[in-house]
């Protein structure tokens, strides 16, 4: 393998573990201030310096490069290829960070749900129902106005707390 290869592979080794930082959130791309995106991403750099570096491996190994000249065209090729590559991952990596997500549960979106109770639920005690909030299930502490059974369906009437709920039969 020529030494020109071998700088090639290193740089599309670096490229690639510049990727996975990025994918990580690392954030080292940033200069000035960190909450301004500015029109160069890590994703961006990551991937063109990782298809350049290949590109430009492969090129190298094809043109059999040994002058500087040689060096030069397979760094040119594999520049070519590494500007649409740039501009892909950074298409891709905006859109994964402007997708759109639901909102975060919270207490209020514990009434009405159904559930079952799981641990007895005593005349002014605590017990435990597990209810399903966003498609998850979720065991709460329970409090009702009589006492309830293990296994019987429940209706969450109020939330107490985050983690505390009245309930009633249902």
């Amino acid at each position: 393998m020529a030494t020109g290869t071998l700088i090639f592979l290193i740089i599309g080794a670096s490229g690639v573990a510049l990727l996975l930082l990025a994918l990580l959130g690392t954030e080292l791309a940033h200069i000035g201030n960190p909450d301004i995106d500015g029109p160069v991403s890590l994703e961006a750099i990551a991937g063109f310096a990782a298809v350049l570096g290949f590109g430009g491996a492969i090129a190298c190994e094809l043109l059999d490069a040994r002058s500087f000249g040689q060096l030069a065209a397979a760094g040119g090729i594999g520049a070519l290829a590494a500007v649409p590559a740039g501009w892909l991952a950074t298409r891709l990596s905006r859109a994964a960070r402007n997708m759109h997500t639901d909102a975060t549960p919270t207490r209020n979106d514990l009434v009405g749900s159904l559930g079952v109770v799981v641990s007895p639920i005593p005349n002014g005690g605590y017990g435990e129902v597990r209810v399903r909030v966003g498609g998850q299930p979720v065991k709460l502490n329970a409090k009702a106005e009589r006492p309830i059974a293990i296994g019987a369906q429940i209706f969450v009437v109020e939330a107490l707390s985050e983690t505390s709920v009245l309930v009633e039969t249902y």
